[in-house]
Parts: C-alpha cells; sequence; structure tokens
C-alpha cells in the first residue's frame, strides 16, 4: 500500500483528500504545515508527498526546498496542490523542485493519474 504523505493545513481539504485517498487504497499520513511536512518526510519516508503551497510556518515552497536539497528525501516525489492557477504558478512549483502540479478544488481522477505515474517511475506499484 503506497505512503502518502498529506501536507494541508486546512482542516476541510485535509480530512475530505485524506478520506478519499484511503478509500483508494493509500495509506495516508498527515502534516498541518510546512515545518511538520518537513519532519515526517524524513521519518516517515512516504512514497509519495502532496504538498499544498499556503502553509502556516514555512510554505510549501520552502518547505519542498528543503525536502529537494536533503539527500534522504530528496527522491520522494511532490504534488504541488495550490487553488493559485495563475499563468507561471506551475514552472514555479517545478523550479521550486515539485515533481508535478494540480490545482484545488481536487479532481480526484486527475491527481490520482499523476499520483500513479511518478509512483511507477519510482518503482511503487499503485492500489
Amino acid at each position: 500500500m503506497p505512503r502518502v504523505l498529506l501536507v494541508e493545513d486546512n482542516e476541510m481539504n485535509r480530512d475530505m483528500l485524506s478520506r478519499r485517498l484511503i478509500r483508494k487504497k493509500y495509506e495516508v499520513l498527515v502534516a498541518v504545515d510546512g515545518e511538520e511536512g518537513v519532519s515526517m518526510a524524513r521519518s516517515e519516508a512516504p512514497d509519495l508527498i502532496l504538498m499544498d503551497m499556503s502553509l502556516p510556518v514555512i510554505d510549501g515552497w520552502e518547505a519542498t526546498r528543503r525536502l529537494k536539497v536533503s539527500p534522504e528525501t530528496q527522491a520522494i516525489p511532490v504534488i504541488a496542490l495550490t487553488a493559485h492557477a495563475m499563468a507561471g504558478d506551475r514552472e514555479k512549483a517545478l523550479e521550486a523542485g515539485c515533481d508535478d502540479y494540480d490545482t484545488k478544488p481536487i479532481e480526484l481522477p486527475r491527481l490520482l493519474g499523476k499520483m500513479e505515474a511518478l509512483l511507477s517511475e519510482n518503482g511503487v506499484a499503485a492500489p
């Protein structure tokens, strides 16, 4: 069962997405801010990280940069989740080190396709 770290500060978004992923047979770990997300990525070694970009303590941009410079976490794929669908946001996410980008509100089939592609690239079977 693939382990996904969901880094999301909004309780409603966090609960809704985690329940939907659990129903799809993912093990979901949850962090509520960027600092906790970086810490949990190091301690839990998830197969994939879903990173909200607008987070307290440290934002998702900085959290992703920290993960991608650390040898223990740099290989974990990160998908940026953001309500900011402005021109240039996808490029900004990729420059920060994200492996992919998805917009809110989440369209689960689209997000699952991106997750499965990144997991398979890392040799992890999707559920």
